[in-house]
């Protein structure tokens, strides 16, 4: 299954979990439960502007992006976190009015049961989407993941906080404990901002990818070719290496590029997804940076 059809998958559970947690929300009229069910509503909008932009990254370069359209990814990440933020001050002033004005709650044994469901239903999607975005490298993927793994601790919170409810008769813990899930997913979505953000700047690709770059340039290297100024970067599922490659001033034009493209191709069979860009430079030759560090 592919990145998109996971997001497919991921609208149709939170269309799912978002009429399971409603319901549990109108039996009990837990303003806990509707902060549950708030954020559901975020996990929708979130998978549907994530498939939007896995389907414009995945679109080939053009004469305007003739890079590609990865970034796109990022995008969705930073939209869903922002999302969060609104659903969060919705919850929390839902939360104040319940405060000031207690309301009996009913019904619980069935709120619960339906929100166990529904966070059932979101941990067994949220464990295979996580997997599947490591596998393709997917930040959307990812981001829609780890938030709905969030809900799933979320909804296990308001379920001990309202038996807690139950037991005690103390009607002011439901508004507080919606007020924590709040504050919980605020911290979840300056989280998932935050990671945008430094997507969107460059970031190097990880350090296992690195390690692979690395351990292929040390076995083509020796006294007739070196390399110097590596930098790595990552642009969604795509990534990207560019080097300098110091060879003999007197080889031949063709022995350089077979040389070159031996390297290429061992680059890009030792990290999946690289786009390895190559300048070939004498032995003599330096070329001079602001930094004199090389970033890999």
């Amino acid at each position: 299954m592919q990145v998109a059809s996971y997001l497919k998958l991921s609208v149709a559970v939170a269309v799912a979990t978002i009429a399971l947690k409603t319901g549990a929300w109108w039996l009990t009229d837990s303003v806990s439960l509707l902060s549950d069910a708030m954020e559901s509503l975020v996990n929708l909008a979130g998978a549907m502007f994530a498939l939007v932009m896995v389907t414009v990254a995945q679109a080939p370069p053009d004469a305007d992006h003739p890079y590609g359209h990865h970034k796109a990814e990022y995008f969705s990440s930073g939209f869903e976190g922002v999302l969060i933020l609104v659903a969060a001050l919705g919850i929390i002033w839902a939360s104040g009015q319940r405060l000031l004005h207690p309301q009996p709650l009913e019904a619980l044994g069935w709120g619960v049961v339906l929100s166990v469901v529904s966070s059932a239903m979101n941990g067994a999607l949220a464990w295979a989407m996580l997997r599947k975005a490591r596998e393709h490298r997917s930040m959307a993927l990812e981001a829609d993941a780890r938030h709905l793994f969030t809900d799933v601790w979320t909804s296990a919170g308001v379920v001990l906080g309202l038996g807690a409810v139950h037991a005690t008769g103390w009607l002011w813990l439901d508004p507080v404990i919606a007020i924590g899930v709040a504050l919980n997913i605020v911290r979840e979505g300056v989280h998932l901002i935050a990671r945008s953000a430094d997507g969107l700047m460059d970031r190097a690709i990880d350090a296992e990818g690195r390690e692979a770059i690395q351990r292929v340039l040390d076995d083509f290297a020796h006294h007739t070719i070196r390399f110097d100024h590596v930098v790595t970067r990552r642009a969604g599922q795509r990534q990207f290496v560019d080097l300098h490659m110091h060879m003999p001033a007197d080889w031949s034009l063709g022995r350089a590029a077979a040389v070159r493209a031996s390297v290429e191709q061992a680059l890009m069979a030792a990290v999946p997804g690289l786009r390895a860009t190559l300048q070939l430079l004498p032995m003599d030759v330096e070329a001079h940076f602001d930094d004199p560090r090389d970033p890999l």
